[in-house]
């Protein structure tokens, strides 16, 4: 490899860069992002003006943010998942009949990604929005993913992620984490006491696609004054199953 590719790779590593800044930032002006990055304002201002260019960021005076753009390509993703449109009106139905939060997450790159959410009437607000990533070792559906994967892959996971703290809940040791997805594996679902969000409790189990394969994890979370009891450890695991269990017949016999 020459110079100038290495150059352009890098280049490209930057431009990435900050399209993740200005998301993480939700808008953010040349000066913080420089500072932000630790690169040069010149730099930020070539990246910047490709990206206005190509109308993947806009302009508000002194301040840029990612454009609507890239919703077409989150839109994109969706639809051509032939799984995940189906999964979306099984997400809506346990929204429906729980009055809570359900979810289906899915594992990339290591992290769990809300691919959609249902909204039940009695629900409340989180912030796993549509597309946001986290540690699996926060979620009760990263734990039901990662109770199905083989030790190797849990190990490589542990590895590159690590294991960081949401709560004082979470899950943070790796020995500890093992003996949770042994449970998770043996009873066929996992759950989250608190350890993503404080007052947040949530159930989940592993979902399969049509030739066995493992797809993600059906989820549903609400506040840990009502999320206990009888209705958070058996009714409510019980209607996720037996929801996946239907699920999974449609897809396979459909």
């Amino acid at each position: 490899m020459d110079l100038d590719e290495r150059e352009g790779i890098k280049s490209n590593e930057t431009l990435f860069e900050l399209v993740d800044t200005l998301k993480q930032l939700d808008g953010a002006g040349i000066t913080e992002l420089a500072d932000r990055m630790d690169v040069s304002k010149s730099t930020i201002y070539r990246h910047l003006t490709t990206l206005l260019d190509a109308e993947y960021v806009v302009r508000d005076g002194q301040e840029f943010r990612l454009s609507l753009k890239f919703l077409e390509y989150g839109g994109y993703v969706r639809r051509t998942n032939e799984i995940a449109k189906q999964i979306r009106p099984r997400i809506e139905d346990l929204a429906d009949k729980t009055g809570e939060l359900s979810a289906y997450v899915t594992e990339e790159y290591g992290q769990g990604v809300f691919v959609y959410r249902g909204i039940g009437e009695n629900a409340v607000g989180t912030d796993g929005g549509v597309g946001k990533r986290f540690h699996l070792n926060s979620l009760a559906a990263g734990k039901a993913i990662l109770a199905e994967y083989p030790s190797e892959r849990v190990d490589e996971i542990i590895e590159t992620q690590g294991l960081p703290a949401y709560t004082n809940n979470t899950i943070t040791e790796a020995d500890e984490l093992r003996a949770e997805l042994d449970v998770v594996r043996e009873q066929g679902y996992a759950f989250d006491h608190e350890e993503h969000l404080k007052g947040l409790n949530a159930v989940a189990a592993r979902v399969y696609g049509p030739n066995g394969e493992p797809q993600g994890a059906f989820s549903i979370a609400g506040p840990s004054h009502r999320m206990k009891g009888d209705w958070f450890e058996s009714e409510i695991p019980e209607l996720l199953l037996g929801t996946i269990t239907e699920f999974q017949l449609d897809i396979t016999y459909a």
